[in-house]
């Protein structure tokens, strides 16, 4: 026996509900099927349980795609906004935290409660856990047989993100079910995640792990360029902190990243004038600008003496050393890998998909929305909003 819907939603993340919502309050039949136990676990970790679920700034610059103009028209019809409106009539206090990310003062539950109520007020049905395990098109019709029976649905909408975060049930399925239907992906690629080093490169800057400050880091030339000023923090392997994470979707394999240490000082420039004045020690006039610890270890790196005096001190050194903090050039051998990437880069090419309605051209009723599409947010709850708006798009046009 199976059962047939008019809309077939795999995924029951941010976009998977947003869209079945959307879908079934429209009067649609809609069921929604997910193979994890537990609901939305994607949204229950973010925001280090808060959930930073929308940024109040989202605009179509601040995402990463092969067609940057994609997410316009998705992007334009729903806006933050609109999602707070939601969230207003459902009650729930949120904040804003650092440049426009919002997060919520609870927890990120009343995120998933007020999307599991917005389905249950469309009628959705729910199945999971429950495996998908063959999809089919029988002429008009999409046949999905799982581990608790086949569904028919005139509409598939596949909501099942990227292969960020595996240990919570990321997996490749929107790529297979795209690639079933011959449509061309981009190479997926982790995105928002902390870069490593050369082990015997780096031997000399582990003794920094755990320091913190604020840079600019900038790679890449051109429209690759990406430019930020966030905090770095150093780890044992390389480096993370907001800082890297928003670089990393930029950087690209064997480039460089450019890294500022003292952004609102010229070290050389300082460290020049300050020699005739000056009865300090390298280590302690290097930390007005830097944190101490860093200082120090910084310059047994560069082979410079800690406790040599400034004012013996050569110009030319003296820029050397300028340069080193101010137009740090280091090249990364990779990443921490999808186990530790916030978002998947890559996926379903835009060029296949309406912008419309997220729907696949050559696939009548077929959809894509969220994070398995070719568009990826900055750090800071621009990738939940993607998710809010595709995930409307698909749902308003099913």
């Amino acid at each position: 026996m199976s059962q047939h819907y008019d809309v077939a939603v795999i995924g029951a993340g941010a976009a998977g509900m947003m869209c079945a919502s959307v879908a079934g309050q429209r009067g649609k039949r809609v069921v929604l099927i997910d193979h994890a136990g537990k609901l939305a676990e994607k949204i229950r970790i973010s925001g280090g349980g808060r959930c930073n679920f929308t940024n109040i700034d989202a605009a179509p610059q601040n995402f990463l795609s092969q067609n940057p103009h994609f997410c316009k028209s998705a992007l334009s019809r729903y806006t933050p906004q609109d999602f707070l409106a939601l969230m207003k009539r459902y009650r729930i206090g949120y904040h804003e935290k650092h440049k426009g990310q919002l997060f919520c003062d609870n927890s990120a539950e009343d995120i998933i409660d007020m999307l599991k109520a917005e389905c249950n007020l469309g009628n959705v049905t729910w199945r999971m856990p429950c495996k998908v395990e063959v999809i089919g098109k029988d002429g008009e019709r999409f046949r999905i047989e799982t581990d608790s029976g086949t569904v028919t649905a005139d509409s598939l909408v596949m909501a099942t993100g990227g292969l960020s975060i595996p240990k919570i049930g990321a997996t490749d399925f929107a790529y297979r079910v795209a690639r079933q239907f011959e449509l061309k992906l981009v190479e997926p690629r982790p995105g928002l995640v902390p870069l490593t080093f050369d082990p015997a490169a780096w031997q000399p800057l582990v003794a920094l792990a755990g320091i913190a400050l604020p840079v600019e880091v900038e790679t890449g030339e051109k429209k690759n360029r990406g430019y930020f000023k966030e905090d770095l923090l150093f780890t044992h392997r390389g480096l993370s902190g907001p800082a890297i994470l928003q670089i990393s979707s930029f950087w690209q394999d064997g480039a460089a990243l450019t890294i500022n240490l003292a952004p609102e000082t010229d070290i050389a420039e300082a460290l020049i004038e300050g020699k005739s004045s000056s009865k300090k020690n390298l280590g302690n006039q290097l930390s007005q600008w830097l944190p101490s610890r860093l200082a120090e270890e910084w310059l047994l790196a560069n082979k410079f003496k800690p406790d040599a005096r400034v004012a013996d001190m050569q110009d030319k050194s003296l820029r050397q050393l300028g340069t080193s903090i101010n137009r740090w050039a280091i090249t990364p051998n990779g990443s921490e890998g999808y186990r530790k990437a916030e978002v998947t880069l890559g996926g379903i090419d835009t060029r296949e998909l309406s912008q419309q309605t997220m729907m696949a051209n050559k696939v009548p009723g077929l959809h894509f929305i969220g994070e398995a599409v070719d568009v990826t947010g900055w750090l800071g709850g621009y990738n939940f909003q993607w998710a809010w708006a595709s995930g409307v798009a698909a749902g308003q046009a099913v």
